[in-house]
């Protein structure tokens, strides 16, 4: 069957896949839980997109199957083993300043536009018309080929959850919401807390200045953008430091504002956001203030607190000893997302870490409670996910890699990643594309869209890898 041409089959169906792919991004898919019930746990929109896949389905005779609207499974073949494909249906909320209404999937210049074009909703459809391909082009398959859809990817998961809970694991498997070539590694990630409780106030020794409140960073995947703190104490006393950090700023080149009112000083802190899994690439609010603030004598709890930053706020987790690394997913990245403390002592710092994929989660862990008990804290795991690694020389590797070569004509490079697709949550994936090599990442932007010569060029790619990995 290695004369089968792919791209002229995907171009058979180049019409209807562009108009059913737009029908299918005019749905909005975003979580809504005010509309949740029994049968659509996660809203109104993303149930109409899973009974539209669901559809498509019966209409090509395709085994198909609503897990309590927390997934979806689209079956075609026979045999005891199979090939999972996870996909996602939910899309991210949409903010203001797109060209065109975000589903109303209108195609300028090649291009759809859309919520949902690019993660995940045309990818889905492009596996969608692989499959398909794979069926009317009557190939003989050894194994079943199951699409699982997913309904919770962009939040809690909890689609992966309930699938597992109810079906089976597949014997190898993609998820085409990453990049290609071919994501073989993902590193471990983890979200961790140092807390402190409410200290006696009469046990601190008497000060001139206070800190009353610190705060930085919403989420522990993100590196924060502000920071805030209060302190209080004289006045003149105030003024001293406000005219330091106004010199700090300088000093530094970055932004922020100091008010004195009263006996209050309010400091505000401007860096730089970035993604959790390259804190190197922002600029730390919480760290950068925490830093200034050493420089102030304060009540001993604030001073313990803000040393705890300085000290162990690096990127790559040395200080806190777990720093690691390997040739294939790299450095141990460390992001203090979560900074907290007010003047009762009550305090926390929240850390994202991923760790390297040949490195143990479990002990990294126990690392980080000696920490915490040094530092007189209270640790918390708050999630984690063991690391996602497929070697080179499995056939699944093996396979996508011929499959990649011959349609796209470039040596598939195995890639790494800090983030997580849900290819980790199969005992032997990877993820598989979307994107192209050099293509502008608009996942979760305003104006997302898909190329079209995209969507036809990953069907091709998708349905010869569907036939590869099935058909013996």
């Amino acid at each position: 069957m290695s004369n089968i041409n792919w791209t002229e089959e995907v171009v058979k169906r180049k019409a209807e896949l562009i108009e059913e792919t737009q029908n299918f991004l005019r749905i909005n898919s975003i979580l809504d839980e005010s509309s949740s019930a029994d049968t659509q746990p996660f809203g109104t929109g993303i149930q109409e997109a899973m009974n539209f896949l669901l559809q498509k389905g019966e209409q090509y005779n395709f085994f198909v199957k609503d897990l309590n609207g927390y997934a979806g499974i689209i079956e075609y073949g026979e045999g005891e083993e199979s090939v999972g494909i996870l996909c996602h249906i939910d899309v991210v909320p949409v903010a203001d300043g797109w060209t065109s209404e975000p589903f109303t999937a209108e195609i300028r210049d090649g291009r759809i536009y859309a919520r949902g074009a690019i993660d995940n909703k045309g990818p889905t459809m492009a596996v969608f018309y692989a499959l398909a391909i794979v069926k009317e082009l009557d190939l003989p398959l050894s194994k079943r080929v199951r699409i699982i859809i997913g309904t919770d990817e962009e939040s809690n998961w909890r689609c992966v959850d309930h699938y597992f809970k109810h079906e089976e694991m597949p014997t190898v498997g993609f998820a085409p919401d990453a990049d290609f070539p071919i994501i073989n590694a993902e590193k471990g990630i983890t979200d961790v807390t140092f807390n402190w409780g409410q200290k006696e106030t009469s046990n601190s020794t008497q000060v001139s200045l206070y800190l009353s409140r610190f705060q930085a960073g919403e989420r522990f995947n993100m590196v924060p953008d502000k920071a805030r703190a209060m302190i209080s104490g004289e006045r003149e006393q105030l003024e001293k430091v406000e005219e330091r950090f106004r010199k700090f700023l300088l000093n530094n080149e970055h932004n922020g504002s100091a008010q004195v009112e009263d006996q209050l000083l309010i400091l505000s802190y401007e860096g730089v956001a970035a993604h959790g899994s390259t804190p190197e690439n922002g600029l730390n609010a919480g760290v950068y203030l925490a830093q200034f603030l050493s420089g102030t004598s304060f009540q001993k709890e604030a001073n313990d607190y803000l040393e705890f930053i300085i000290q162990y706020s690096d990127f790559n987790g040395e200080a806190l000893g777990i720093a690691a690394y390997d040739e294939v997913s790299g450095a141990l990245s460390l992001n203090g997302g979560l900074f907290y403390f007010d003047e009762s002592g009550e305090a926390k710092v929240g850390f994202n870490i991923r760790y390297p994929v040949t490195t143990s989660g479990e002990q990294c862990i126990e690392k980080l409670k000696q920490v915490a008990l040094t530092n007189n804290a209270v640790f918390t795991v708050h999630d984690h996910m063991e690391p996602n690694y497929v070697n080179e020389t499995h056939p699944l590797i093996q396979t996508l890699q011929a499959v990649y070569k011959r349609q796209v004509g470039e040596e598939p490079k195995l890639l790494a990643i800090g983030g997580g697709t849900y290819a980790r949550s199969l005992d032997t994936g990877v993820a598989f594309g979307p994107m192209f090599p050099g293509r502008e990442d608009v996942a979760h932007k305003k104006d997302e869209y898909i190329v079209i010569d995209d969507l036809l060029r990953m069907t091709a790619i998708y349905a010869e890898a569907i036939y590869e990995l099935a058909k013996g």
